[in-house]
């Protein structure tokens, strides 16, 4: 049973090293003078972060979310949320109303740094990831029928648009909703700051729109309009930034998750605008080389050693 398990594990390590890293990223020289699509997705997990600016274990996890977005590429959608009422420097609205939309199914989700994947467990402390990737290859393997979406973006007067492009609903409930990052955002002087000078992927505003009755629900830090209808004409304005990324997804209503619903997305999707992290170093891969002859190395061990305990029951 250990060897399986082993197995897999290894299996997984390598094939999310071999997946392309096919996440929609632009470098910030753009030009967004005509509509950039997204192109058509929606199979993307997202993983929302507890986080905080005066966190020093959220010091030193927060710097590699970057580098562990682009190493899954399209497969997952990352968020930090930083709370209010903290001496937080990055509090504001939006992320406070993620976090309680989160603590409608899951109270415990206080203390920092805590991620959750989809409606998955919990996971918090520093060695979180290790549940957070076995979370990831869970949901992919039993994620199935999704809302296909695109969006588009396009600067128009000096303010950026992100417009629904294409949606075609797995679910025909829920609501729409856009979420803007800012990455590489600075911490301001005065506020307790154990780590870098910026931290990475910080939502900084967010818009909903019911697809029950195509009216927007909350729309914070940013602007947004529908015409009276979600699933044509959705669109979010906000000020241009230097390094951002736009998320579109299908989700739940909060009143819906407060009568059951699995807090789950239906569909999820993200354009960034930054400069790519760096890939993997060769000395890196050889490290993941030399990890995996071990392990294969391990399962041959365990394999004899099961054969030899069998023969040895027969006598």
């Amino acid at each position: 049973m250990k060897s399986k398990v082993i197995f897999l594990i290894l299996f997984f390590i390598m094939l999310s090293y071999s997946l392309p890293v096919n996440a929609v990223v632009l470098s910030p020289k753009s030009n967004f003078s005509e509509p950039v699509s997204s192109g058509l997705g929606g199979r993307s997990l997202l993983i929302e972060e507890l986080t905080a600016t005066w966190c020093p274990s959220c010091a030193e996890v927060d710097p590699y979310l970057v580098n562990v977005a682009d190493s899954h590429g399209s497969r997952i959608i990352l968020t930090a949320l930083h709370p209010s009422g903290v001496d937080d420097a990055f509090e504001n609205d939006a992320a406070s109303q993620r976090i309680l939309r989160k603590q409608i199914t899951h109270p415990e989700f206080q203390s920092t740094p805590m991620f959750i994947v989809e409606d998955g467990e919990i996971h918090d402390g520093y060695d979180a990831w290790t549940g957070v990737q076995q979370d990831i290859l869970e949901k992919e393997l039993t994620r199935s029928n999704v809302t296909e979406l695109s969006f588009t973006l396009e600067l128009v007067n000096e303010t950026m648009i992100a417009r629904l492009e294409h949606v075609d609903l797995s679910n025909p409930s829920g609501q729409l909703t856009f979420l803007l990052l800012e990455h590489g955002k600075e911490v301001s002087e005065g506020y307790v700051n154990p780590g870098g000078d910026t931290r990475d992927r910080v939502l900084v505003g967010l818009a909903e729109c019911s697809m029950e009755n195509d009216s927007l629900i909350d729309v914070l830090g940013v602007e947004a309009h529908n015409n009276n209808r979600c699933d044509t004409s959705f669109a979010m304005h906000f000020e241009p930034m230097v390094s951002f990324s736009v998320i579109l997804l299908h989700e739940p209503t909060i009143i819906e998750l407060e009568n059951g619903t699995m807090p789950k997305t239906y569909g999820a999707i993200e354009m960034s605008i930054r400069e790519r992290s760096e890939p993997a170093t060769s000395s890196s891969m050889f490290l993941l080389i030399g990890f995996v002859t071990v392990g294969i190395s391990l399962i041959v061990v365990q394999f004899f050693r099961n054969s030899s305990q069998i023969e040895e029951k027969r006598k």
